[in-house]
């Protein structure tokens, strides 16, 4: 992908840009999975920690690789990231990756160009053990810019396996001049 391309997508916001790869190489057959890292801790041992390990392992300036084993141990074996993305014609479309889609997708923008996301609101349900999160999220090319390029809603499902928790999946969407994020999501 070019640089001018790469810029495009990144108006899209970090998670559909992610999900911008190919179609036929994220339909391919992922490679088997691996077991998972073990998790700091600290970021599994509440709501809160994983919610926040999971925007900080994603963000960081421009040229830092990120702690791709750090991200792997939050989620859940199995775990899927899907972004929708709204078409020119109006229509919406589904990206479903494994973790190891995400991170062969998204490293390359994320570590080229700088990426900064963080949380300015969210709503929370829960039953039991298992609980679906609507994180409001900002995102930035440096932690300095003043404005976000984009902001959007990332849908997490969440579970509590008794001693940590668990990312089952992130399901988003950016915000568009058409569908701003309401008040209720702090639009």
């Amino acid at each position: 992908m070019t640089i001018a391309m790469l810029r495009s997508l990144a108006a899209c916001g970090l998670l559909w840009m992610a999900a911008a790869a190919s179609s036929s190489a994220i339909a391919q057959a992922s490679p088997p999975a691996t077991p998972v890292p073990a998790a700091r801790a600290s970021d599994v041992s509440s709501l809160d920690a994983i919610m926040a390990a999971v925007y900080d392992v994603i963000s960081g300036p421009k040229g830092r690789k990120r702690d791709w084993n750090r991200l792997r141990s939050l989620f859940v074996p199995g775990a899927r990231l899907i972004a929708v993305h709204t078409g020119k014609d109006g229509v919406n479309t589904a990206r479903v990756m494994s973790v190891e889609d995400y991170i062969q997708a998204a490293g390359p923008f994320l570590e080229g160009e700088g990426f900064f996301e963080r949380e300015t609101h969210r709503v929370i349900d829960r039953y039991g053990d298992i609980v679906q999160v609507f994180s409001t999220y900002e995102s930035r090319h440096a932690a300095s810019d003043e404005k976000p390029f984009q902001r959007g809603i990332n849908s997490f499902q969440l579970m509590y396996d008794g001693h940590r928790w668990w990312v089952v999946t992130i399901y988003w969407q950016g915000e568009r001049p058409d569908r701003p994020i309401p008040r209720r999501y702090g639009g």
